[in-house]
Parts: structure tokens; C-alpha cells; sequence
């Protein structure tokens, strides 16, 4: 076994922490979202649910400031002081400008997301900023490979939420009271880490590379890129909710917590392995392996759901949403795409790749324009699944064959 080999492998193995915390906090925020189907119902979870597909979205930000401090940690671990200094403060910064922007655009979120209340499309301005606060702290452990500290931080980013918030719910079961439990939920990760990294540094020397201007041109770069996935990934519920009516729309919501449950189980793959594909020599090892064990994953998924679709609607929702019992696969099987499209996405990140983002900008507007023509669940699932496939299939055959070069 050749030393990138071993060193990859002991990534993986290094690793293990936030297998476990990622997984934990997944269990937990996919408790949550099985528990607010339950209590909000249909309708008001179709409410619910655009919300947070809203919020993936916006936390583009969050994961483009954690994917350009990883990258450039693990690329330069000597500048790791200057880099963190920098990126902290960018991430300041940005937290507070999106936070404004949000809320100028409240009466446009109002309207898209059909939510009928100002003050529900406002309260996801201020949401958004601990999102994006936990983006940059994250990254610097997560260059660093600090396994243990990243773990506290993915653990708190699940279970506050799932304790709060179904306190919350329980209280008072609307989308408004939901979205709060969310926020709060939320800040406990960000509190953990400002604690992990509260010490102080040495700068040194510094790099013109790792300046206010270069970091933050890269952090443009990676949002916009990560954007365009979480657009894709999400935009789907907002199309139903335009094209079917409110009932079908909390079917079509239901499902797609299943997909969201395989979109995340597999990500602490990517937390893991993002280091290594930033790394010369292992980036090609790193991303074979990591799209082979998410294939895995969700393969287990995909059988489970198909050969006991009950027991896979006690997880959705309940009998409330016994009417997708038998498309239920299908949402797995999404869930898989969009797993393995993650991964590709990063690797594209990890890479600094300029062009490969075109190709998901045009899948989404392939989506949108034809799912916008649809009037039934199942048309608008064949659309979406068919519209990621296809991506899939053309991202992976142009990340491999521009990943190989590089480690000939």
C-alpha cells in the first residue's frame, strides 16, 4: 500500500468521531422533521418544510465559508493562524450582511414560499445568521482535523433542535413556532464553537494569498458553486407547492424526508474525506472511495424502503401519508443521487474546479421548467429523479477524468 494509501486510511479511521456525531445529530434533526409531520399535519408542514428547504439554501453561505477554510487549511497547514483570523472575520461579516438582505427580501420570501405571514419570512433572517456563523468555525476545525472538537459542534447542531423544538411544537404546533425552535436550536453549536476556538495565535508569518480579498473572492466562489446543488436539491418542494394542490404538496414533503434521511446519513463521508481531496495525490483515492461507501449506504435505503414500505412510513410520517406509501423507494432513491452529487460537488470545491457548476445550474433549470408542467405527485418525482440522474451521470464521468492528471 503506497503512503498516500495509509494516509487516507487513517483519515478515515481519525474519523470515526464524526461518524458517530454526525450521525447522532441526523438522527436527531431527522426526529425532529418526523416529529413536526406528525404534529403540524399536511398543510402546515408543506409550510414548514419550504422553510427549511429555504434555509438549506440560504446556509450556502455557512458551507462555502466551511469548505474554503478546510480547503485551505489542509492545502497550507503552515498558514493555519492567518487563514482562521481571516476567515473568522469574513464570516462575521457575512453573517450580519445576509442577515440584512434577508430581511429587505421578506416580502419576496413571503410570496414564493406562499407562507402568508411577514413575520414567519422575516424570522428566517434571523435564523440564518448562527447558520452562518457555525460555516466558519467548522471549517477551521475541520482543516485541522480536530475530530473530536467538529464532533461537540455536530452534535449540538442536532439535538438542541430536536429538544427545543418539539417543545416548542408541543406548546404551540405552527410552522412560525417551528422555525423559532430551529433558531434557538441552532446558537448551541455556535457558542461551542467560539469555545474551541477561543485561544489565541501566533499569525506569523503571513501569505498576500490568504488575504481579506483573495478568501473572500474564494468563499464567493464555493457559495455560488454550493448554491447552485442546494437550489437543485430543494427546489423541488417549492415546485410542488406551486403545481400541486396543498394537500399533495405535504404528501410530496413527506416524501422527501426520506430523501432527505439518505441525503445526510452518508455526510459525515464528505466532512471526512473533503481534507484529503483537497490533498495532491490523494484527491482521486479519496473520492472513489467516498462515492463507493455512499452508494453503499444508500443502496441498504433504497432495499429497505422497497420491501417494507409500511415500516418506512412510520419514519415519514405516519398514515397521514399512506397515499406515497408505494413511491417511497423512489424518494430513497433520490436520496442517493443527490448524496452522491454532494460528494462530487465537494470534489469539485476541493479541486477549485471553475466550469463543472454550469452543468448543475442547467439541471436546475431543466427541473424547474419542466416540473412547473406537471400536475401529479409521481410526474413531478420522474422529473426530479430523472433531471438529478442524468447530472449525476455527466459530473461524475468530468470529475474523473479532470481529478486523474493531476495525480499521474
Amino acid at each position: 500500500m503506497s503512503v498516500a494509501s495509509h494516509r487516507l486510511a487513517a483519515v478515515f479511521r481519525g474519523g470515526g468521531s464524526i461518524a458517530i456525531a454526525m450521525g447522532v445529530m441526523n438522527v436527531a434533526t431527522y426526529a425532529f422533521t418526523m416529529i413536526a409531520a406528525r404534529l403540524l399535519g399536511p398543510r402546515s408542514y408543506g409550510a414548514f418544510a419550504s422553510l427549511m428547504a429555504a434555509l438549506l439554501v440560504i446556509a450556502v453561505l455557512q458551507l462555502g465559508l466551511q469548505a474554503t477554510a478546510a480547503r485551505r487549511i489542509a492545502a497550507e497547514p503552515e498558514h493555519v493562524a492567518q487563514i482562521e483570523k481571516t476567515v473568522l472575520g469574513v464570516t462575521y461579516r457575512a453573517a450580519l450582511g445576509l442577515g440584512v438582505v434577508l430581511l429587505v427580501l421578506t416580502p419576496v420570501l413571503n410570496q414564493v414560499l406562499r407562507l402568508e405571514s411577514l413575520a414567519t419570512a422575516a424570522l428566517i433572517s434571523v435564523v440564518s445568521i448562527p447558520f452562518t456563523v457555525m460555516g466558519g468555525q467548522a471549517g477551521v476545525l475541520q482543516g485541522e482535523r480536530r475530530w473530536g472538537a467538529l464532533s461537540v459542534v455536530y452534535l449540538l447542531s442536532g439535538v438542541p433542535r430536536l429538544v427545543i423544538g418539539t417543545a416548542l411544537i408541543l406548546w404551540q404546533p405552527t410552522e412560525t413556532v417551528a422555525l423559532v425552535g430551529v433558531g434557538l436550536g441552532a446558537c448551541a453549536p455556535v457558542v461551542a464553537g467560539w469555545w474551541f476556538l477561543r485561544r489565541p495565535r501566533d499569525v506569523g508569518a503571513g501569505s498576500a494569498d490568504h488575504g481579506f480579498r483573495n478568501v473572500m473572492r474564494e468563499i464567493l466562489h464555493n457559495s455560488q458553486t454550493l448554491l447552485a446543488f442546494f437550489a437543485l436539491s430543494n427546489a423541488d418542494i417549492v415546485v410542488a407547492r406551486n403545481v400541486l394542490d396543498p394537500h399533495d404538496a405535504g404528501l410530496y414533503a413527506g416524501g422527501l424526508i426520506l430523501t432527505k434521511a439518505v441525503l445526510f446519513l452518508p455526510q459525515f463521508v464528505v466532512v471526512v474525506a473533503f481534507p484529503s481531496m483537497a490533498t495532491i495525490g490523494q484527491a482521486r483515492r479519496a473520492l472513489t472511495a467516498s462515492l463507493s461507501l455512499v452508494l453503499a449506504i444508500g443502496l441498504l435505503v433504497v432495499l429497505g424502503a422497497a420491501l417494507l414500505p409500511d415500516l418506512a412510513l412510520v419514519f415519514v410520517g405516519g398514515s397521514d401519508y399512506r397515499e406515497i406509501g408505494d413511491h417511497l423507494w423512489i424518494f430513497a432513491l433520490l436520496g442517493i443521487v443527490l448524496a452522491m452529487l454532494q460528494l462530487l460537488v465537494y470534489s469539485v470545491l476541493a479541486r477549485q474546479g471553475r466550469r463543472s457548476v454550469y452543468l448543475v445550474w442547467a439541471a436546475l433549470a431543466v427541473m424547474v421548467g419542466v416540473g412547473l408542467t406537471c400536475s401529479s405527485l409521481r410526474g413531478l418525482l420522474t422529473v426530479v429523479t430523472c433531471t438529478d440522474a442524468a447530472l449525476l451521470a455527466v459530473l461524475l464521468v468530468v470529475s474523473l477524468r479532470v481529478v486523474r492528471p493531476a495525480e499521474r
